[in-house]
C-alpha cells in the first residue's frame, strides 16, 4: 500500500527508522504537540494488520498472510508463530487476516479471535486460489482482480492458546461476507463492555465502476437477486454488487453480511441476545446491528460509554466516521451505496436502482458523525491530499496532556496522517476542535496499550508507540568508517555528534552484534570487527540524567552484494487493462557469480494517486523464488500506475533491490446529449454533457443517464443511446482510440 516513511515527533531519531526499516521519500512533517514521540517498537514484520496486548505482558501481531506471532513483551526480538492460517487465508490486495482479537479475560480465557478473507466460494473450501503455504495468493485471469472477480468469503474465527502457541483446531464462528472483488472484505474486530464480540465487514463489490452485480463469470457469482448465480443483473431491480449493503431491505433470499456490523456471542458466534432483529428467523439478520456501509474498516468502543464507533472508507467523494448510540433500537442504516457522507452517491442515484430510490423516499438513514473528502482538512492541517480512513482508537490514559484524554484518535491510510478529535463539554468528541496530530507510516491500526500509550500498525513491517514526556528525549547519531568492505573488516563508529535538546548530560550503549542488548560499549566510540559477510546492523542508545533515551542505528555492508537487473517489461512501456505483462530478471554477485532463481523475489504493487503527487500502495502480489512470469493489468482508476520490484540475496544475506514503474496506456471518452447540457453519471461522479475524461484503454465505465432533463427551462425524456438500444444504464469498455458515447433525448 505505501512505501514506509519515519513519523517525527518532538525529537525522534530518523535514523533509528531509517536503519531499522529502509529509506523512505521525503515526508511532510506534521507538527505534532511538543513532548510527543514515535518509536518502532517492534520491527521485521511482513505487512502486519493487527496488534493486540495481553495483560501478561505479551504482544500478538497478526501478519496480512494469515501469520499470527506472539512477543514476550515490546523489547522481544524473536517471536513466536502463534498460528500459522495461511492455507485458509486469501492474501491478495487488501484481502487476508485483517483483524484480531483477545478476549477479555485473556490469558485466563484463553481465546484468540480472528477475522479474515477465506480463500473458498460459498460453500466452497479453502485453498481455492492459493496454495496452503502460500504468503501471496495469485488471481488468474480470468476471471482476474478487477475484471470479473476471484470470489472468497470470510471468516469470523476463534483460536485456543496454551502458553504461546494455538492448540486444537479452529473454531469457526460466522462464514458469509461473499467478496467478488480485492477489497472491502472483512474488518474490524472488538468486544463490547459487554463482554460481546462486534464484527465489522465489506460488501465485496468493485471499487472501479457501479456495481449492482452485472459482471463475473459466471454472472452475479454471489448469487444475489433477483437473478440469482448467473443470471443478468440490471436496473432497477438488481440487488447485488454494492447493494449487498442494502440486503437487509430485499426480500426473497437470505440475508448476507456484506456492508454491515455484527454483534455475537464470542462462544458461538450466534446473535448476541438482545439485538434489534433477535426475533427474526434468518440467522444473519438476527446478528446485524449496523449496516449500509462500504468498507468499515475499523471500529471502537468510547470508553465509559457504549458507544461504538466506526471508521467507513468511501469511493471517490468522502471518508466517514460513524457512530452508533443505541445498539438494541432499531437498525442502523448508514445509508451506502445509495448515500454517501450526508448526500446521495451520484453513480448509485443516477443508476435508478429500486433499493436506493426506496430509500430516498423512507428516509431513516444514519447520516456520519464526521465526513471528509479528498481536500477536505481542518484548519492548519499539513498532510496531503487524499483519503482512506483506517484506524479509530480513544485515548483513556492519563499519561498525555489533559486535552487528549477521552480523545478520537483516527488514521488515515493515502494521507499517512493521525487526526485528533477532543471531547467537547459532553464527553463525546467534537469535530470542530479536530486537528492533525501528526504524520505516520501506513496506518492500517490504532490501538490503546501499555504505558497508556497509544500504538498504531505500519502497513511496511513495525509496531508504533506515541508516548509524551515533558523531557525531551536525546538525538542518537552514529557513524560507521568505513560503512563497507570485504571481509575481516573493522570499523569504527562514532556517537559523538549525538545530543541532548535540553541540555541534559548523555550516556551511551552500543550493541554491536545485533542481539537487542546494549551491552558492548559504554564510550561514545567502539570498534567491531566483522569476520563474516552478510548486512550488519549496529545500535547506538543515548540516555539523558532523566532517564529518556534515542536509539539510532546504522548498517555495515561485509562482502560485495549481488547485482539485481530487470530485462523485462522495458522502461517506458505502457499497457492496456486486461494486457498480459511478461517479466523477468536476473543477478549475480562477486561471490557466487549468477545467482539462482531461488536467490529472486519479485513484488507488484499498484500506486492509487489521489492527486498526482498523493500516492498510496495496494498491494498485488508477490513472486518468489523465480526468474520471471507474467501477470494482467488490473482495472482501476486513472492516476494509477504499477511498480515492480525485484529483490536479489545472495548466500549472505546481502540484498539489491531493482525497480520498474508500469504505466497504463490511456485514451479519451467523451460522453454528449442531444441537446447539450444533460448531467451524465460517469462512474461515481456526474458531468454535463458534453464532457471529455482521459481513462485507462479496456477499463470498464459504468454511464447513466436520467430518464428526465430540464434542459433550459424545457424538460425531455430519454430516448436512447445513439450507439446502443439498451437502458439508461450501461457498461462500457474503454477501447483504444477516442470515442464519443452520446445520448438522446426528445421533448417532453
Amino acid at each position: 500500500m505505501r512505501v514506509l516513511r519515519p513519523w517525527v515527533l518532538g525529537a525522534v531519531v530518523a535514523a533509528l527508522f531509517t536503519a531499522a526499516m529502509g529509506p523512505w521519500p521525503a515526508l511532510r512533517a506534521a507538527a505534532a504537540p511538543a513532548g510527543f514521540r514515535d518509536e518502532a517498537v517492534i520491527t521485521g514484520l511482513t505487512e502486519p494488520m493487527g496488534v493486540e496486548f495481553s495483560a501478561d505482558g505479551r504482544v500478538f501481531v497478526a501478519e496480512k498472510s494469515g501469520i499470527i506471532k506472539v512477543f514476550e513483551g515490546l523489547a522481544d526480538r524473536t517471536p513466536t508463530v502463534f498460528a500459522d492460517l495461511r492455507a485458509n487465508v486469501l492474501n491478495q490486495w487488501d484481502r487476508g487476516l485483517l483483524g484480531l482479537a483477545l478476549a477479555p479475560g485473556f490469558p485466563a480465557d484463553p481465546w484468540v479471535y480472528v477475522a479474515y478473507s477465506y480463500d473458498a466460494v460459498p460453500g466452497g473450501t479453502a485453498p481455492r486460489w492459493g496454495t496452503a503455504s502460500s504468503v501471496s495468493d495469485p488471481c488468474p485471469t480470468p476471471p482476474g482482480f478487477t475484471d470479473d472477480g476471484c470470489v472468497a468469503t470470510a471468516r469470523v474465527s476463534r483460536l485456543r492458546a496454551v502458553g504461546d502457541v494455538q492448540t486444537g483446531t479452529e473454531q469457526v464462528l460466522v462464514q458469509d461476507w461473499c467478496q467478488q472483488y480485492p477489497s472491502h472484505s472483512i474488518g474490524g474486530l472488538v468486544f463490547g463492555p459487554d463482554g460481546k464480540l462486534y464484527v465489522s465487514g465489506g460488501e465485496g463489490a468493485s471499487f472501479n465502476r457501479v456495481d449492482y452485480g452485472q459482471d463475473g463469470n459466471p454472472r452475479n457469482p454471489c448469487g444475489d437477486p433477483p437473478s440469482g448465480a448467473g443470471g443478468n443483473q440490471v436496473p432497477p431491480n438488481a440487488e447485488g454488487g454494492a447493494l449487498r449493503s442494502q440486503d437487509l431491505r430485499s426480500t426473497g433470499d437470505p440475508v448476507g453480511l456484506g456492508g454491515s456490523v455484527l454483534r455475537l456471542e464470542p462462544a458461538t458466534g450466534a446473535a448476541a441476545a438482545g439485538n434489534p432483529l433477535g426475533s427474526q428467523a434468518d440467522p444473519n439478520a438476527r446478528r446485524i446491528i449496523a449496516t449500509g456501509l462500504r468498507n468499515p474498516f475499523r471500529i471502537a468502543f468510547r470508553p465509559g460509554s457504549t458507544d461504538l464507533w466506526l471508521g467507513d472508507v468511501g469511493w471517490d467523494d468522502w471518508e466517514e466516521v460513524n457512530r452508533i448510540v443505541d445498539r438494541f433500537g432499531a437498525v442502523e442504516n448508514f445509508g451506502w451505496p445509495c448515500y454517501e457522507g450526508s448526500g446521495r452517491q451520484p453513480g448509485y442515484d443516477s443508476a435508478n436502482l429500486s433499493l436506493c430510490e426506496g430509500l430516498y423516499g423512507a428516509g431513516g438513514v444514519t447520516a456520519p458523525f464526521h465526513a471528509y473528502g479528498t481536500r477536505t482538512h481542518p484548519p492548519g492541517d499539513p498532510c496531503g491530499d487524499g483519503r482512506t480512513v483506517s484506524g479509530i482508537a480513544f485515548y483513556s490514559g492519563t499519561s498525555y496532556p489533559s486535552p487528549y484524554r477521552g480523545a478520537l484518535f483516527y488514521s488515515d491510510y493515502t494521507r499517512d496522517c493521525i487526526y485528533v478529535m477532543p471531547p467537547g463539554s459532553s464527553g463525546v468528541p467534537d469535530p470542530s476542535r479536530l486537528s492533525a496530530f501528526g504524520t505516520a507510516s501506513e496506518p492500517v491500526e490504532l490501538q490503546p496499550g501499555p504505558g497508556d500509550d497509544l500504538f498504531y500498525v505500519s502497513l511496511g513491517g513495525s509496531i508504533h508507540r506515541i508516548s509524551y514526556s515533558t523531557n525531551t528525549a536525546p538525538q542518537a547519531v552514529v557513524d560507521a568508517e568505513p560503512g563497507a568492505g570485504a571481509a575481516p573488516l573493522a570499523v569504527r563508529f562514532d556517537g559523538r555528534s549525538s545530543s541532548d535538546p535540553d541540555g541534559d548530560a548523555i550516556t551511551y550503549a552500543w550493541d554491536l552484534d545485533d542481539d537487542g542488548s546494549f551491552d558492548d560499549g559504554t564510550g561514545s566510540t567502539a570498534t567491531r570487527t566483522f569476520t563474516s559477510e552478510g548486512d550488519r546492523t549496529v545500535r547506538l542508545r543515548v540516555r539523558d540524567s532523566r532517564g529518556a533515551s534515542g536509539i539510532a542505528s546504522t548498517h555495515v555492508l561485509v562482502g560485495g552484494g549481488p547485482v539485481a537487473t530487470i530485462d523485462a517489461p522495458g522502461a517506458g512501456g505502457r499497457f492496456a487493462v486486461g494486457d498480459r505483462v511478461t517479466f523477468s530478471g536476473r543477478a549475480t554477485d562477486p561471490q557466487q557469480g549468477a545467482l539462482p532463481a531461488s536467490a529472486l523475489a519479485w513484488a507488484l504493487v499498484l500506486h492509487h494517486c489521489a492527486t498526482a503527487s498523493t500516492c498510496h500502495e495496494h498491494p498485488i502480489g508477490t513472486f518468489p523464488g523465480v526468474a520471471g512470469g507474467s501477470f494482467t493489468m488490473p482495472d482501476h482508476e486513472p492516476t494509477t500506475y504499477l511498480e515492480l520490484t525485484l529483490t536479489a540475496t545472495d548466500a549472505t544475506g546481502l540484498t539489491d533491490v531493482e525497480t520498474r514503474r508500469i504505466d497504463y496506456r490511456t485514451v479519451t471518452i467523451t460522453v454528449d446529449s442531444d441537446p447539450d447540457g444533460v448531467p451524465i453519471a460517469v462512474g461515481s461522479g456526474t458531468v454535463v454533457a458534453p464532457a471529455t475524461s482521459t481513462v485507462f484503454v479496456g477499463s470498464r465505465i459504468t454511464l447513466s443517464a436520467p430518464i428526465v432533463a430540464d434542459i433550459g427551462g424545457r424538460g425531455y425524456r430519454f430516448t436512447r443511446w445513439s450507439d446502443d438500444g439498451g437502458g439508461l444504464t450501461r457498461d462500457v469498455v474503454a477501447p483504444a482510440t477516442p470515442t464519443t458515447y452520446r445520448v438522446l433525448y426528445s421533448p417532453k
